[in-house]
């Protein structure tokens, strides 16, 4: 045993027991971007219940929301992941942008408030994710400041990361763009609104999840 380098004793260890029963997967990304449509569907492709509200104005998850126990199968694989559905991310968050929607000031104020902290909930839930889901809008231009700073938070905890190209269903839709920004990922495209394309998103997670 004591000529058994420490580096291959460890490898063993971490294969033997290192093995998570269930793997968390955190959905990341700007508001908007279909985040919860995603988490909705695929809750709802395995259990049957979606995970949370969706809406057209920005920051409608301000706080984490779970989905445990959802068992994916694909091909030989069976994998048990809790969907984390995380608030929005954005550099800046204004409480005018709220009562352009539509909103009082009041309420307004509120929800910029609420959505503050949904940023900082989400930045802190990086320490309990295992695997990282980046939704983007694939109609926009993925070379953003809260994109670069998603991925490169990701990348400096060591966090898998998958990226979906989102909304591939509108005529706008330009995947590529999001291939080409960050070719050092996988890039799944898909449409979680119809469900296009989900499928192969089973089968990178069952691939590249840890």
């Amino acid at each position: 045993m004591d000529n058994v380098p420490i580096k291959r004793l460890m490898n063993w260890f971490k294969d033997i027991f290192g093995k998570k029963k269930e793997i968390r997967i955190g959905f990341y990304g700007p508001p908007n971007a279909g985040k919860t449509t995603l988490a909705n569907k695929i809750s709802m492709d395995w259990t049957g219940e979606p995970i949370g509200k969706v809406s057209e104005i920005p920051h409608e998850t301000r706080e984490v929301q779970k989905k445990e126990k959802v068992v994916i199968r694909t091909g030989d694989k069976s994998i048990t992941m809790n969907l984390l559905d995380m608030p929005g991310i954005a550099t800046k968050i204004d409480y005018e942008d709220f009562i352009k929607r539509g909103m009082e000031k009041k309420e307004a104020q509120i929800r910029a408030k609420e959505a503050t902290r949904g940023v900082i909930e989400a930045i802190k839930w990086l320490e309990h994710v295992d695997t990282a889901l980046v939704v983007m809008d694939s109609t926009k231009d993925p070379y953003t400041q809260v994109n670069i700073t998603i991925i490169g938070n990701l990348e400096a905890r060591g966090i898998p990361i998958i990226i979906v190209a989102n909304k591939l269903d509108l005529a706008e839709s330009k995947p590529e763009w999001i291939e080409e920004a960050f070719p050092q990922h996988p890039v799944v495209e898909l449409s979680a609104l119809t469900g296009n394309h989900v499928e192969e998103l089973y089968e990178v997670i069952a691939k590249h999840s840890r």
